[in-house]
């Protein structure tokens, strides 16, 4: 699984960040910025998580 976060759309609310830090930051960017790629097998379901509660939509997933 590849994710991908629309910067236009993100209005780094930190939801995505706290149910899957491993995956996603804030630390870097006014806007969420994906950490790794592909996402590990492990953190898939709480990326899943993370597309569900974005209030923006701002988070893709892409699979492979």
């Amino acid at each position: 699984m590849k994710v991908i976060v629309d910067e236009d759309l993100c209005l780094g609310c930190g939801i995505c960040e706290g149910l899957a830090p491993e995956v996603f930051s804030l630390a870097n960017e006014p806007f969420a910025e994906v950490l790794v790629d592909p996402v590990p097998e492990e953190y898939e379901e709480a990326v899943r998580q993370s597309v569900e509660e974005c209030p923006e939509e701002a988070i893709i997933i892409v699979e492979e």
